[in-house]
């Protein structure tokens, strides 16, 4: 199953100021001098961003390939114009509240539909795409998926600066996305029905302008014949990225060959222990889907790892995953990396210098 799975990815970038390190608005300027020169790039909500997307993969070695050298290109082109790629959660310097929005009539409605809320739309993420056979497919694996959506934050967490101050959590991001009112982790649905009647409520209830704004941290896509895991922040490095990746493509194929009913996690629980995973990240404690009890974060990933073995065998994954998932424990995540940039110096240049780095693949993580 895990084989037949395909996967693509889409990653979204910070563009900063060369010299200051600050977010830079220039986001237009990138798209318009690299149109049809990088392909996969595509505007973002604020010209505080870009977006890169991956072409379907079906192996982890094709993912690891685009997305190494995408982030390599843009980095490269991004220089030109005195600006550095950052893969970041959340801007670390400059202002970023209100954020410039990107000119498209969808992001001007939202702004006026959602008031303040949009204020926080400067923090990228990392949304994986499993390929699935049908809605019922989906729904079964977003049904399993969600109890494990709060590890998955943990090691990806990535944003603990926020306008140039600590915010006490290793994901920013996840608190801020938090703010709308479509999003969070996603309910258990008993069919495909249902699912399609809570995205109509929330469309009723304004809570969404269209489907695309039903922003739970996983999803099926209204546009794509795959569920996609929005909970993650970007990826501090394209391997972590894969890592990502295939973690998530073998939960999926987990899930849909599993005759059990999910694990039982109340929605309540759940987002308490998706805020603990946030505010944690792989240096604290999260709460096991099994016992309910909580346990370090790096044991539950083992834990995940060793339920999905299986599949990650079936698709030649195994070594990949268990190799960067040591190598990530070892080093921290992208959150507790940033802040020890930070302690050496107390400059938090330095922690954007340690990011973009990081980003073009030229960081020494040790």
């Amino acid at each position: 199953m895990a084989q037949a799975l395909t996967v693509g990815v889409e990653e979204e970038f910070l563009l900063v100021d060369y010299r200051t390190r600050r977010v830079a608005a220039r986001a237009p300027l990138v798209l318009s001098a690299n149109a049809g020169k990088l392909p996969g790039l595509h505007p973002e909500i604020t010209q505080f961003q870009v977006e890169t997307t991956t072409t379907v993969c079906h192996t982890m070695e094709e993912v690891s390939r685009q997305l190494s050298t995408s982030r390599a290109k843009l980095a490269s082109a991004v220089r030109q114009h005195g600006l550095r790629l950052a893969a970041v959660g959340a801007p670390v310097l400059g202002r970023a509240v209100p954020p410039p929005l990107t000119d498209n009539p969808r992001y001007h409605q939202m702004a006026a539909e959602y008031g303040a809320v949009t204020d926080g739309l400067s923090i990228c993420g990392c949304h994986v795409h499993v390929g699935i056979p049908d809605q019922e497919a989906g729904i079964k694996a977003s049904n399993h998926l969600r109890p494990w959506l709060p590890i998955l934050l943990a090691l990806s967490a990535n944003s603990p600066f926020w306008e140039g101050r600590d915010t006490g959590y290793a994901s920013w991001r996840y608190l801020v996305w938090a703010r709308w009112p479509s999003a969070g982790p996603p309910p258990v649905f008993e069919s495909p029905d249902q699912y399609e009647h809570a995205v109509r409520a929330l469309l009723q209830a304004g809570a969404a302008m269209d489907r695309g704004m039903a922003y739970w941290d996983v999803r099926l896509s209204h546009r794509h014949p795959t569920i996609e895991l929005r909970v993650c922040d970007v990826a501090a490095t394209s391997e972590e990225a894969v890592l990502i990746a295939a973690l998530a493509r073998a939960m999926v194929a987990t899930a849909l060959a599993d005759d059990r009913p999910p694990l039982p996690m109340p929605q309540h629980v759940l987002r308490a222990a998706t805020w603990r995973a946030a505010r944690d990240g792989l240096d604290g404690y999260c709460v096991n889907p099994v016992t309910g009890h909580t346990l370090p974060a790096p044991v539950l990933l083992k834990q995940l790892i060793g339920r999905v073995r299986p599949a990650l065998e079936e698709a030649g994954d195994l070594d990949l995953v268990l190799d960067s998932a040591a190598e990530l424990v070892a080093k921290g995540c992208g959150a507790h990396r940033q802040r020890k940039a930070y302690a050496r110096t107390g400059k938090l240049t330095d922690v954007v210098d340690l990011l973009t780095a990081q980003t073009a693949g030229a960081a020494d993580l040790v």
